[in-house]
């Protein structure tokens, strides 16, 4: 209910002790200083495997951004498929899987079945125990290779990089009389097919009406 006139003011609480309760970020270089070491930390945990996933090349949504790709959540279980590598397999050998997309056109699958390829002609896989290779394990010599720090890399994103094509002169201008011929009547030609399809039903109840008339003339 509004006060009005010349009120006693109510007792609200306006004498808190904020300045105990207001949170401040003083503390940012702390954190940066953290972060950077946690993720030191998290790659000799995971060494020699990367700190990241292989990630897919999708398109981005909407018609305002659909020229731009990025990475996507996983590979596809019909990308995985093309590319020869099984669905539980690829989770344990650094690739992303997403069972819920869909590719809807040629052009993604075939981008990201080569991505798989590539990254699978450049995957080196460790025994599980030291010196008992199994089938799809690699050679004694890559594993040698790697141990001693050859060909490895601490980030898959920056050894697979996802580069947009540049759109500078994906579209161009001419002018009307460069058209061929045909062409500079192009729009008459829609305009006139529009009008066309506009008035057909009319036209042909005319053409109707006008069959019948002539036929009764002549009776």
């Amino acid at each position: 209910m509004a006060i009005s006139h010349n009120n006693q003011i109510q007792k609200n609480h306006f004498r808190k002790d904020w300045q105990k309760r207001v949170r401040v970020h003083f503390n940012q270089p702390g954190r940066k200083h953290r972060r950077r070491e946690n993720r030191i930390a998290k790659a000799a945990a995971v060494a020699p495997r990367p700190v990241d996933k292989l990630r897919p090349v999708v398109r981005c949504p909407t018609i305002k951004y659909n020229r731009r790709v990025r990475a996507g959540r996983g590979f596809t279980l019909a990308e995985l498929k093309e590319a020869g590598i099984a669905k539980k397999l690829a989770p344990t050998v650094g690739i992303a899987v997403d069972h819920r997309r869909t590719n809807y056109s040629k052009e993604s699958l075939v981008a990201n079945v080569a991505r798989l390829k590539d990254y699978k002609a450049r995957l080196i896989l460790f025994p599980r125990k030291s010196g008992q290779f199994k089938k799809l394990d690699s050679s004694v010599e890559e594993v040698k290779a790697a141990k001693a720090g050859e060909g490895l890399t601490k980030n898959v994103g920056a050894s697979f990089p996802i580069v947009n094509p540049a759109f500078e002169h994906a579209i161009t201008e001419i002018k009307r009389d460069s058209l061929p011929e045909g062409d500079k009547a192009a729009y008459r030609r829609l305009r006139d097919a529009r009008a066309e399809a506009r008035h057909r039903g009319q036209r042909e109840k005319r053409a109707k009406v006008k069959a019948e008339e002539e036929k009764d003339a002549k009776k």
